[in-house]
């Protein structure tokens, strides 16, 4: 067993640059964007160099709002090379949650891209800072958000009050390489370096504090148990917003020196190209995205026989569809992977020769240097065998904590280091994780985890609404959809639709209710304790083809 490593994420890049410098790191079919792990070395150093020129400091946070354009992935490394921290930013997030997050990150530095689908990333930004188009860039003054200092673009173009990534570039000149060396030997693998926020279950989204120490070793096991060499070739297709992109894929991936082929966007026929044309050895989704390869009519027309292994995980996997991803789509070692953003992610994970059941039926066992348990809800005892309970884990992978959250960490976090992950779940005699069911009532939507509260808090101030329960309605394509169910104030008069656009444009799309009911009165319990899973069953009968 390889031993855990004390290394940050700029050391870890380092190392790959002198191991395999001359084979692909980054690469983008679709504008011919190649980058060997030397020049993709060297673009990070430059990058780095240009955000401490222009004054970002050790601990400060980046916030990085875009899909998977060329320059994340660079962004990933040069903020982890000076020490500051990666803020990720939902790319389906909306003004009024944006908003949140800056506020309660207390975000330093914004980097935007002008748009990404019908959403106007560059108005909304405008919307909530409008002393960007009066006062000079780097002087930003603004009372809505104090600490904000600096937005930049993600890209070539100019835009008023922010810096282009030929303008950062340009800056790196100003740094020595004296001062940058002496900046990396002043950063600990225990430093933080990558903040995600996850929806709250209190209606407030948490921000979670991952490591270098935390994703870097995670990244080496997710690797591993893919059997990773620098001869593999993954088709990065998942939002490296997410843990799934960033550290199963980009971290994974480095680890090892294996290529990035880095797609902007799930576009099934765009990632089935890409497999074909740069002869891909593995590739990651949830289940729907398997589903919507396997089921597109240019399927036959792409070759998938360099493929061997990936990545499946975000919800669980249908038999038949693991058979076709297997047999169709040549992914005979494909593996099954559980976790949380606050476990950096993965604390489970098939291996390579698993059974189709394993494969299908549990999220593989404890990963190396990683211990799982299972406790009962009520008495926080250890659950034998083949009993359900609260799935717990411990190891190298906890996350630091919830930023300005002491509270919410102690309740995640024991006093024995032990993570409840608030999911139900079994262990089998061998140590395999089945997960079950959940304590928290969240909904998860095609691989998205949102926690009703939030959308909860959002209806509550609706005009005519009195009370407003939301739930997981199950669906076939996505696992579940939104589902609110409503009681109105005396004399209100609403329908589903106004519920429905009250949403757009304020909260992200995925978490806009696609049904809405009203009722009168809620399932409760003998203590007063709305029954959810009443109203999950309510909605199977009341949308039996969602």
């Amino acid at each position: 067993m390889t031993a855990l490593r004390e290394i940050t994420l700029g050391q870890l890049l380092d190392e790959a640059v002198e191991k395999w410098p001359d084979n692909e790191a980054v690469v983008y079919v679709d504008r011919d964007f190649r980058l060997t792990y030397r020049e993709f070395g060297e673009l990070v150093d430059t990058v780095a160099k240009g955000l401490m020129a222009l004054g970002i400091k050790k601990g400060d946070k980046v916030a990085i709002w875009a899909n998977n354009v060329p320059y994340w992935v660079t962004l990933q490394f040069a903020t982890a090379k000076i020490g500051a921290v990666l803020l990720t930013v939902n790319t389906h997030y909306r003004s009024h949650e944006l908003k949140y997050l800056l506020e309660h990150s207390e975000a330093e530095n914004l980097f935007v891209i002008d748009n990404y689908r019908d959403h106007d990333y560059l108005e909304t930004v405008y919307e909530l800072i409008p002393e960007l188009k009066t006062q000079e860039r780097g002087q930003l003054r603004t009372n809505k958000f104090p600490k904000l200092k600096r937005v930049f673009n993600l890209g070539h173009e100019k835009h008023r009050g922010l810096y282009s990534i030929p303008e950062l570039q340009a800056m790196a000149a100003m740094v020595t390489d004296e001062e940058y060396a002496e900046r990396q030997a002043g950063l600990d693998p225990h430093d933080v370096v990558n903040m995600q926020y996850t929806s709250g279950t209190t209606g407030f989204p948490k921000g979670v504090q991952l490591t270098h120490y935390n994703i870097a070793n995670n990244g080496f096991w997710i690797g591993k148990n893919q059997d990773f060499t620098a001869g593999d070739r993954l088709a990065l297709t998942v939002p490296l917003f997410h843990c799934f992109g960033c550290v199963l894929g980009v971290l994974a991936c480095v680890n090892h020196g294996v290529t990035m082929v880095i797609l902007e966007d799930f576009v099934p026929l765009e990632v089935m190209a890409a497999i074909d044309q740069e002869k891909c050895t593995a590739v990651y989704g949830v289940p729907t995205m398997f589903i919507a390869m396997l089921d597109h009519a240019m399927f036959d027309r792409f070759n998938y026989s360099t493929l061997r292994t990936g990545i499946m995980a975000g919800s669980p996997c249908p038999v038949e569809v693991m058979k076709r991803v297997m047999d169709k789509m040549n992914m005979k070692e494909i593996t099954i992977c559980y976790g949380l953003t606050e476990t950096s992610p993965v604390m489970s994970q098939t291996t390579i020769g698993d059974t189709i059941e394993h494969m299908t039926e549990t999220v593989g066992p404890a990963m190396p240097e990683i211990e799982i348990k299972i406790t009962d809800p009520e008495t926080g005892e250890q659950c034998p065998p083949h009993t359900q309970g609260e799935v717990c884990c411990r190891g190298y992978n906890v996350m630091k904590g919830y930023y300005n959250n002491p509270k919410a960490t102690e309740e995640t976090i024991d006093s024995d280091g032990w993570l409840h992950s608030g999911d139900l779940g079994v262990l089998d005699d061998d140590g395999y994780l089945s997960i079950t069911g959940r304590l928290k009532d969240m909904v998860i939507r095609g691989g998205e985890n949102i926690y009703p509260r939030e959308i909860e808090e959002f209806l509550y101030t609706m005009d005519g609404v009195l009370d407003v329960q939301v739930a997981g309605v199950p669906s076939k394509r996505l696992g579940e959809e939104v589902g609110a169910f409503v009681i109105l104030k005396e004399g209100a008069d609403l329908k589903s639709e106004d519920v429905i656009d009250c949403c757009r444009g304020k909260i992200s799309r995925y978490k806009i209710p696609k049904y809405v009911t009203f009722m009168t009165e809620y399932p409760m319990t003998a203590s007063g304790k709305i029954q959810k899973y009443k109203l999950r069953d309510h909605a199977h009968e009341l949308w039996p083809n969602a």
